[in-house]
């Protein structure tokens, strides 16, 4: 037997590396002739005696022949040359990515040829593609993230500009509903954005709670109503006989889930129907499978798409992203949002037919409550809040600003402190029943804050303290709560929002009563609907009295100027004091008037028609006076 020392001292030890190994070697002329090659092609499907004596050329894709003999050729007057890349013929026809490393025999030896090392690169190769692919995807949807939200932001600070030039309450109640749209909008996307976030960091939790599914769905439907109405489109919902309406589950999530799957069918459905159908699929142990199906007649998906349309940063299309918008996160969410509630999700698409996307998720069958009977508080009715007093820390001018005027609407005594050590200051002076803190502040952050209220040495460190915080992850969240805060409110939120975290944590200080309004819209001589001046006064009686009486006061000299330029037929006078009555009746809210104020204004600046402009006049006149005698008895009872 060889000594080691013998078998090292005879280069034996070369022939199992080069013979052996994973690598493929290559004995090549300058010329391309194959001299040798290592056991190791067969990986190629190729035996050795097959390639040797071919050229190495002939293997060579021949898109990369050209500039890969370039390479080999500047190789041949190297002593070494590293990582050439290049893509080699397989048995199969097939082409495999390889480099080579390759030592130069002539400077050596002087011999015309050259070792080639190569090494199989083709999953190196599709991981850079991916990798690439998805960079790009990303990209893609950076730039289109920016201009979605660029959009409503845009549209809040166009509109906030024109409110603040003073426009007619008319245009005022239509910049407002278009500030509220966009900011609506602005929410979804940031709301998609932070799901995704707390998706993939595995920090989002699902509620089990009990809900009413028909109830949920019905609802849901009827937002989407309006809009299927518009596009001519038909939106159906149909609940299948057999399937159960209460379970236990997570029913906002299950109404994310349907918002983006429906919100998607009518942005793709230009014509046609969509339906949405709900039944039972199967019972598995204790689990009911319900089957959701959202069926359209829209623009479809090419198949090639099919698979990709559930990734993240992904739509079917980039020409789709430029014609319809969107963050292109949905699909992404709604996968993870069935898959995490051991669901499952599946789509069937035609091009120019339509697409049927099925979502089944089981749920545990739940009981009939309060809140799955419609029991829940709701902002139809007025929330009074004298019994608690709240302390809202907050540093931004406009949040303060949002959030107080909620509160003052509700009736509830509340005062501000703009940093933690002026909150200190007056929590130590004043007695609260809450806390509305804000996280990050100058001075003394809500954090820091918090911490030192929950030192205190007697019952007032047991305040509740709700976060204010526009971070909105679960991490975040779970940090608030780990520092001794009580709850959560993220940024934005609504007066709904507001409206369920103080009666959760203000307990038998938290009551809801009937507005006045309402006990003064159901009388039926009451021709005044009070409810827009006490949404935008917030619910100040004072300021509501000193509109009316403003009205009563300016009232009959309208309708006596109306009555004469009527009987004088001096139709652009009459056009000029139905513009003037317009805002007024808007403001007050006389809608049996609004459309006939409209239509003799368009119909005396026309004057082609003296008989109509006439009749509208007439009727205008004895409907106002019905309203002036209305409301000097509603303004005599209101307080």
């Amino acid at each position: 037997m060889k000594s080691l020392s013998e078998y090292v001292k005879k280069g034996l030890f070369y022939k199992p590396v080069v013979e052996v190994g994973s690598d493929i070697i290559f004995i090549v002329r300058y010329e391309g002739l194959i001299l040798y090659c290592n056991n190791s092609v067969k990986q190629l499907g190729y035996k050795e005696s097959s390639i040797v004596g071919k050229n190495f050329f002939d293997f060579i894709d021949p898109s990369f022949e050209v500039d890969f003999k370039k390479e080999f050729k500047k190789s041949t007057n190297r002593r070494f040359t590293k990582s050439v890349e290049f893509q080699f013929k397989c048995k199969d026809k097939s082409y495999k990515f390889f480099e080579f490393n390759s030592i130069n025999l002539k400077q050596k030896d002087g011999l015309e040829g050259l070792i080639l090392d190569c090494r199989d690169i083709s999953q190196r190769k599709k991981d850079a593609d991916e990798l690439l692919r998805a960079q790009k995807a990303k990209e893609l949807f950076l730039a289109n993230i920016s201009h979605e939200i660029r959009t409503p932001i845009n549209g809040i600070a166009g509109m906030a500009d024109l409110l603040n030039q003073n426009p007619s309450a008319e245009d005022q109640t239509l910049y407002l509903k278009a500030i509220k749209t966009a900011s609506e909008n602005l929410k979804v996307i940031i709301n998609d954005i932070l799901d995704l976030a707390s998706i993939e960091s595995g920090k989002l939790k699902f509620e089990k709670i009990h809900f009413d599914l028909d109830k949920t769905i019905r609802s849901l439907v009827d937002t989407f109503r309006l809009q299927s109405n518009e596009k001519g489109i038909l939106l159906e919902y149909h609940k299948h006989p057999n399937t159960p309406s209460v379970f236990i589950g997570d029913p906002v999530r299950l109404n994310q889930i349907l918002i983006n799957l429906i919100s998607n069918a009518l942005k793709f459905t230009h014509q046609g129907s969509i339906h949405i159908a709900v039944s039972l699929e199967q019972i598995k142990n204790k689990d009911y499978y319900i089957k959701f199906e959202i069926k359209d007649t829209g623009i479809g998906i090419h198949k090639s798409k099919l698979r990709t349309i559930f990734e993240s940063f992904s739509q079917a299309d980039a020409s789709v992203t430029r014609k319809y918008g969107g963050t292109g996160l949905g699909l992404t969410i709604v996968r993870q949002f069935v898959k995490m509630q051991h669901g499952s999700i599946k789509v069937a698409s035609e091009e120019n037919k339509g697409s049927v996307f099925t979502v089944v998720i089981p749920y545990r069958i739940g009981i009939r409550d309060e809140q799955t009977s419609g029991g829940k508080i709701g902002l139809n009715k007025t929330l009074q809040l004298h019994n608690a007093s709240i302390l809202l820390v907050e540093d931004n001018d406009i949040n303060r600003l949002y959030a107080g005027s909620i509160l003052r609407m509700w009736g509830c005594p509340f005062e501000t402190a703009e940093n933690g050590e002026v909150a200190i200051e007056k929590f130590k002076n004043s007695h609260f029943d809450l806390i509305l803190m804000d996280i990050q502040m100058p001075v003394m952050d809500g954090f820091e804050t918090t911490k030192v209220i929950r030192k205190w040495n007697n019952e007032k460190s047991k305040i509740p303290i709700i976060a204010l915080t526009a971070n909105a992850t679960q991490k975040d969240i779970d940090k608030c709560i780990s520092l001794g805060m009580n709850d959560c409110l993220t940024k934005p939120f609504t007066q709904d929002d507001l409206l369920k975290i103080l009666g959760k944590h203000l307990g038998n200080k938290f009551h809801v009563i009937h507005s006045l309004s309402q006990h003064a819209s159901n009388k039926q001589h009451d021709k005044v609907d009070f409810s827009y001046l006490e949404k935008v006064s917030g619910n100040n009686k004072d300021f509501i009295k000193e509109i009316a009486e403003a009205f009563i006061k300016s009232i009959p000299n309208s309708i006596h100027d109306l009555d004469k330029h009527a009987d004088h037929e001096n139709w652009i006078e009459l056009a000029r004091i139905a513009h003037k009555i317009k805002p007024s009746i808007t403001l007050l809210g006389v809608h049996n008037l609004k459309d006939k104020i409209v239509k003799l204004e368009e119909e005396a600046k026309l004057h082609k028609n003296p008989w109509l402009i006439n009749k509208l006049s007439k009727e205008i006149s004895s409907e106002l006076r019905e309203t002036l005698d209305s409301l000097k008895i509603q303004i005599s009872s209101y307080s």
